[in-house]
Order: C-alpha cells, then sequence, then structure tokens
C-alpha cells in the first residue's frame, strides 16, 4: 500500500509517499508544496491544485490521509481558510479516483506516540525515530504530513489484524 500523507495550507503544505513492504516503512518522497502569500486568493488555490495534481500522477497512490478540519471556537477563521486548501486535496484525491481517510489530530499522535495529547516536539521526534531518519523533517508541515501518512497504514494494519 502506498499512502500519501497531506498537511494542507495555504502558504506551505506537508506532503509524504509512504510505501510499506515487510512490516517497514519506506519513505518514497516527502516535501513541502509552497505558494506565494501575496497572490489572491483563487491564483493559491490554482497553484496547490497544479502542485498536487503533478504529485498525484507522479506516485501510483492507493489512498490519500489527511487530518481531519478542527475549528478552535476562538479562531474560526483559520478553520475556514484552511478548508479552502483542504477541499483542493480532497478535490484532486477524487479526480484520480484515490481513496481519503481522515484522522483526527489526538488519533494521529496516539497512533504514534501513543498519547493523543503528544506535543509538536515529541511527534517530530517519533517520526524521525521511527522512519529511522537522522533529525526530524523540516519544516514540520513535513513532518505532520508524515505522522498522517504513518497513522493510516497503522490503522490499516490495525484492521487487518481484528478481521
Amino acid at each position: 500500500m502506498i499512502v500519501l500523507g497531506v498537511d494542507p495550507g495555504l502558504r506551505i503544505s506537508g506532503y509524504a509517499v509512504i510505501k510499506e513492504k515487510q512490516q517497514q516503512l519506506l519513505v518514497l518522497d516527502a516535501g513541502a508544496l509552497r505558494v506565494d502569500a501575496d497572490l489572491p486568493m483563487a491564483e493559491r488555490l490554482l497553484q496547490i491544485h497544479h502542485d498536487i495534481d503533478a504529485l498525484l500522477a507522479e506516485h501510483e497512490i492507493d489512498i490519500m490521509a489527511v487530518e481531519k478540519l478542527y475549528a478552535h471556537y476562538k479562531h474560526p477563521r483559520t478553520a475556514i481558510l484552511m478548508g479552502h486548501a483542504r477541499g483542493i486535496f480532497l478535490l484532486a484525491a477524487a479526480a484520480h479516483k484515490i481513496p481519503v481517510d481522515e484522522y483526527s489530530a489526538t488519533r494521529i499522535k496516539k497512533s504514534l506516540t501513543g498519547s493523543g495529547r503528544a506535543g509538536k516536539e515529541q511527534m517530530q521526534r517519533s517520526v524521525a525515530l521511527q522512519l529511522d531518519l537522522p533529525q526530524p523533517p523540516s519544516p514540520p508541515d513535513v513532518a505532520d504530513a508524515l505522522a498522517v501518512a504513518m497513522c493510516c497504514i497503522n490503522e490499516h494494519n490495525r484492521q487487518e489484524v481484528t478481521l
């Protein structure tokens, strides 16, 4: 199974393509899609779509994994803006007929660290340790995308065991 994990953003979107082979996780590709923050919103969304579409065309993705959208009552505008970018990723997946799995932030954290309340640094260290990386991925958006993809693989493996 090849999973594309994404951490959608309007300026930086992290992505990670991971394959599980013989119970080992292999990072096939990871990085950040960057968009000029000075562009009008419509052009930013178009650039995100172009970039993710090219990424999906480059890799044979079996499933896309994204974090569920969370809206903090103090910052609803942030959730609305992030929803724009997230929608572009979901649209691209649908256009390529790629199923999408969504996970809450606490589920992702628990899957990787055993605690749904793990901090950002703990998550980054956990990602680096489990993937045998010399240091946590940078920018943090890439670590987040890796974590989402790893959670997806963990969840699918757990489901196979219970079946």
